[in-house]
């Protein structure tokens, strides 16, 4: 089957993607927005005292966008996002670590749990900054020790948000979602063209 972009038929859009996830890159292309730019801001994402996850992720994806205006600083606009997962007030961190991530799939198993995405889009022409904050509330179902286990194996949870993946293995374990699902795997499509659509870039 022959695809072309609905949008237009240069494959390079007039925007620079401040994110270093393979997975923010793969939901833009979905709607047919193809980064000209990418750059990979180093951040520290360590959550300051008594910060709420809301909070947190505003902020990161605040000092993601000022990073990335510093990295390319001829881009006529630029998007940055951050995705955190959390069990009420508490951030649950990308880890590295089995042991944390076994602590966090064992406090996710069985209960309900919010991810959270902040999205920032930046103007250079207007020096205009508009963004969005999106929730999802996600459904675990209780974790047997086998499920824990054979999915921590997989090494899928590693550097995610709340320590699993919606589009991988974790997906059989999850009862329900209320809200929206590319938010989940890291980018709320539907919001991200809205700031978008508002640039009059996309129909």
């Amino acid at each position: 089957m022959h695809h072309s972009s609905f949008l237009m038929e240069n494959s390079d859009f007039p925007i620079t993607l401040a994110s270093a996830s393979p997975r923010r890159l793969q939901l833009l292309e979905q709607i047919g927005i193809n980064p000209e730019k990418i750059v990979h801001p180093r951040i520290n994402e360590t959550p300051q005292k008594k910060e709420l996850p809301r909070q947190y992720v505003q902020r990161l994806a605040q000092e993601k966008l000022s990073a990335g205006r510093e990295l390319s600083l001829e881009s006529p606009m630029i998007l940055a996002a951050d995705t955190v997962a959390a069990a009420g007030r508490r951030i649950l961190n990308k880890t590295q670590d089995i042991k944390i991530a076994e602590k966090q799939l064992r406090l996710l198993s069985g209960r309900r749990h919010r991810v959270y995405t902040a999205v920032i889009l930046y103007n250079a022409k207007t020096q205009r900054i508009s963004s969005r904050l999106v929730c999802t509330i996600v459904h675990f179902s209780r974790l047997t020790d086998k499920q824990l286990f054979s999915y921590l194996e997989t090494d899928e949870w590693k550097d995610k948000a709340g320590s699993y993946a919606i589009q991988g293995y974790a997906a059989s374990f999850i009862k329900s979602i209320n809200g929206s699902y590319s938010n989940v795997v890291g980018l709320p499509l539907f919001e991200t063209a809205q700031l978008i659509r508002g640039q009059g870039l996309i129909p």
